[in-house]
């Protein structure tokens, strides 16, 4: 019995000494951490509707178009101002010489013209685009139209220091507007419609390549537009000089867009005027390139003209100025490969 109790405590011992031995801790494996790094999206920024940039500061959005209607005679040279215009209307009036409708959204300069008057083709220009139309004046037939049209008419008389004449110079090439100024006057809509498509970054132009092109204005209004490979983009030369501003800026814009439309009531009579209604032949020069196709306006004078290629795909430009020659139809452009 004294045997058995001594062999019950002799395992109670070991008993509790197992239970007591500590093991060494095994070496833990390292935790891997990971990094996540956070990339910020590309800012998006609002795009001025009349040239197709980026418009970090959204200016272009909280203006309405501006037009001014401006002279394009040797005597109105240098003009202020054309180069700082998103577009650039140029049209045939009365005695076969042409004149320009400058349209004003993403910029406004301090001065432009010379300042001269309206004509019945603008009501069809600004007709989709609403905003303020400046000139100095005009025929009775001529100011009745653009008067039908949804813009908020300036002209010399209501103008105060939005225009102003320059004495230096012969009247009636004297007077200049005040962009600026002008804008104060608050048409709507505000931003204006876009009036083209423009291509994506990275989206290369097509068509054949063009080296230069005539657009045979009547008499010395022919205008020849020339690619500049270092500012790709399409210098302009008139009265057999380069077009320059008064500012020493060449008229170079990135677009050239030859429509061919009809002048009803012929070419140069008193009140004729270019019908933009309907549709007709269209050549859009933009990136060195040229492509051939149609333009076309729905039955409202709101509406957007369209420019189509042969297989109705919209054709597309490079963002910036944009000038469009109202040539009429029948008459023939000289293109250089």
């Amino acid at each position: 019995m004294r045997k058995y109790l001594i062999l019950l405590a002799v395992l109670v011992v070991i008993g509790v000494g197992v239970g007591v031995v500590v093991f060494p801790h095994a070496k833990s494996k390292p935790t891997a951490t990971t990094t996540t790094t956070t990339t910020k999206p590309a800012p998006h920024y609002p795009t001025a509707p009349l040239t197709g940039f980026v418009d970090p500061s959204g200016t272009a959005l909280q203006r309405p178009a501006l037009t001014i209607k401006v002279e394009n005679t040797p005597q109105a040279l240098p003009q202020w101002g054309i180069d700082k215009a998103d577009v650039v209307y140029e049209e045939i009036v009365n005695g076969g010489i042409t004149r320009l409708a400058a349209i004003f959204n993403s910029e406004a300069p301090a001065k432009v013209g010379p300042v001269r008057s309206v004509r019945p083709t603008d009501t069809q220009v600004v007709w989709p685009l609403g905003g303020i139309f400046a000139y100095s004046g005009g025929a009775a037939y001529a100011v009745d139209s653009i008067s039908t049209a949804p813009v908020k008419l300036v002209d010399e008389d209501s103008a105060g220091t939005a225009m102003y004449r320059d004495y230096s110079l012969q009247s009636p090439h004297n007077l200049f507007a005040v962009a600026p100024l002008l804008f104060a006057f608050k048409g709507t809509p505000t931003p204006p419609p876009a009036l083209f498509s423009y291509r994506k970054s990275g989206q290369q132009p097509v068509g054949p390549k063009v080296s230069s092109f005539i657009v045979p204005f009547p008499s010395m209004y022919r205008v020849t537009w020339t690619w500049n490979t270092t500012t790709t983009s399409w210098d302009r030369t008139i009265f057999g000089q380069a077009d320059v501003t008064g500012t020493g800026a060449r008229e170079s814009p990135k677009n050239v867009v030859v429509m061919f439309v009809t002048y009803v009531n012929g070419i140069g009579t008193e009140n004729s005027y270019a019908n933009l209604q309907g549709s007709g032949q269209a050549a859009i020069f933009s990136g060195g390139r040229e492509v051939r196709g149609t333009w076309s306006r729905g039955p409202s004078k709101a509406d957007i003209i369209q420019y189509k290629t042969a297989t109705g795909a919209t054709i597309t430009l490079t963002p910036g100025q944009t000038w469009v020659e109202l040539l009429d139809t029948g008459t023939t452009l000289t293109v250089t490969r």
